[in-house]
């Protein structure tokens, strides 16, 4: 994780300074891509396999920001919220799909992992050539010298967060992520409640992931007529109602159901439009390094709560635990309305 979020703000500063967004974009997906073979060849050495994992997250790291920034710049400025919700309805088809896909290949033909593995590698090789052909990177700006390194990314990042508005809002995404429960751990809490078989847990990320692309669009389209700050913070109280829905005892599977679909409601309301709303002021010149600011305060707190979490449940109780997250959750909210800005359109960059 640490080495996600330098890479993260390493490519900030690179997409402001040399306004290659598609290109960095670029080597992120095809090193993802790349590293699935590696998988393939990795056989059965945990220490290759955890090597590959490491990659592949650290390009994920590398194509976040490019990408944001490439849908931002291609988008007006009173649709983000729809744009990076259309982008994550898509994101999340893959992800729901591909599960599916790798259990039906299984099925069929037991331990042909090598046969899932290649599956993967040239869906992503077809995503690489759309890329390629099909985008372009706009041409808003002036290219600017490109420096690297980290105490370059660094020293960006602190000037980025000069701007009150994206300090604030940093502040806000960081307390909202500090009372955020990883997805894994509601999912142990379901399967211990419903009793479910342990073979069927991946369907519970398959169910979120239907559930998101169901809602992100729309989310996406009200947060651009209601206010981004408003659809925000309502996506954090579905996440907290997820978290009492989940401490009741008699659950069920009505009651699974509903956490998921809660859940998925949640990040079509939180993911694109934190993004959206953060791109809606953020200069043009400035956006990649400041998007990877709030990406990586985020992310970073977010392993920091998960690990809390964990040691809440472990010497507590998980009553305990989700008490706490979820007044913590209620706390965070409350504070983000009063410090966020509510966007408006003369809040909006007029050249995006």
């Amino acid at each position: 994780h640490g080495v996600t979020a330098l890479l993260r703000l390493f490519s900030g500063v690179v997409v402001d300074r040399s306004n290659r967004c598609k290109e960095l974009a670029f080597v992120g997906y095809g090193v993802s891509a790349v590293s699935r073979l590696g998988l393939l060849f990795a056989g059965v050495s945990w220490p290759l396999i955890a090597s590959v994992v490491a990659i592949d997250r650290a390009a994920k790291g590398l194509r976040a920001v490019p990408r944001d920034v490439l849908i931002s710049l291609s988008s007006h400025s009173t649709t983000l919220a729809t744009s990076f919700g259309v982008h994550r309805a898509l994101d999340s088809a893959g992800a729901m799909l591909g599960p599916l896909v790798a259990l039906a290949i299984l099925a069929v033909m037991p331990d042909a992992f090598d046969v899932v593995f290649v599956c993967s590698f040239s869906v992503a090789i077809c995503g690489l050539g759309v890329l390629v052909f099909f985008v372009h990177n706009p041409k808003s700006r002036a290219s600017e010298p490109e420096t690297s390194g980290v105490l370059s990314s660094l020293s960006e990042f602190r000037r980025a967060l000069r701007d009150p508005r994206l300090l604030r809002l940093t502040v806000a995404a960081t307390l909202l992520s500090a009372a955020t429960v990883s997805d894994g751990f509601i999912y142990l809490v379901l399967q211990d409640q419903v009793g479910f078989n342990a073979g069927l847990f991946p369907l519970l990320y398959v169910g979120t992931s239907a559930s998101y692309l169901a809602f992100a669009v729309p989310a996406g389209r009200l947060a651009d007529r209601i206010g981004r700050r408003t659809a925000l913070l309502t996506g954090y109280c579905f996440l907290a109602l997820s978290y009492l829905l989940t401490m009741q005892s008699d659950i069920g599977m009505t009651g699974l159901v509903g956490c998921l679909l809660l859940l998925g409601t949640h990040y079509a309301l939180t993911d694109g439009v934190l993004m959206a709303l953060a791109s809606g002021f953020l200069p043009i010149e400035r956006r990649g390094t400041g998007l990877a600011a709030l990406t990586t305060a985020t992310s970073l707190t977010r392993l920091a709560a998960s690990v809390i979490f964990g040691m809440l449940w472990t010497q507590l109780g998980l009553r305990v635990a989700l008490t706490v997250f979820a007044v913590g959750l209620f706390l965070a909210v409350s504070f983000a309305y009063f410090i966020v800005e509510r966007d408006t359109a003369q809040d909006f960059d007029s050249d995006t």
